[in-house]
């Protein structure tokens, strides 16, 4: 299994420590070269603003848009859920626009409203370490999108075939069980 972990800025080394832990190959992707045989995607967090202008300043937006749209696995992580979002609330440009979510960027507050707390995960189980640093949150969902967690009567977790996406961080803890979940996602699309 060959993990892609889009490296723009964020805590995408985390992912990466996290995946080879598991025993799983992860590699830094920064140019087209790097998307090729891909069994799944991890965007991580970071500005999604910077990361945006990114994949389309190194021309991979176009490649990573149809891998998406043909059903490679993505987790996107705190930016990565707003980069995979079709609607930002208060904001015209969009990312990838994938996913039939409608997020609100900074949902948290700012950085002095970043927190971490306890919360359950559908299909992973009670007490995941959730750390949220200028968190978005999912105010809807589209008719295809499963809800995984809810914090505080807000959507912080959720899946549409191949795409899952957190509001918060499990790279910064030492629970892996969201990202054994992601490549639980993986595997069944081999």
């Amino acid at each position: 299994m060959n993990i892609g972990i889009l490296a723009m800025q964020g805590a995408y080394k985390e992912h990466i420590n996290i995946l080879k832990s598991l025993g799983v190959n992860a590699s830094e992707v920064r140019y087209k070269k790097d998307l090729d045989n891909l069994d799944g995607l991890i965007i991580p967090g970071g500005e999604s603003t910077s990361i945006g202008k990114l994949i389309k300043t190194l021309d991979i937006y176009n490649i990573l848009k149809d891998k998406i749209h043909n059903k490679l696995p993505v987790w996107g992580t705190c930016a990565g859920m707003i980069l995979l979002a079709k609607d930002i609330e208060s904001q015209d440009d969009k990312y990838l626009c994938e996913m039939d979510i409608k997020v609100i960027r900074n949902g948290y507050g700012r950085q002095l409203g970043s927190f971490n707390t306890y919360s359950t995960m559908k299909y992973i189980g009670n007490d995941i370490n959730m750390v949220f640093i200028r968190a978005p949150f999912i105010q809807s969902v589209g008719k295809n999108v499963e809800v995984l967690s809810v914090v505080d009567d807000k959507i912080v977790a959720a899946k549409e075939e191949n795409m899952l996406v957190t509001s918060f961080h499990p790279e910064l803890t030492d629970d892996y069980r969201v990202h054994k979940y992601f490549l639980d996602m993986v595997a069944s699309n081999i």
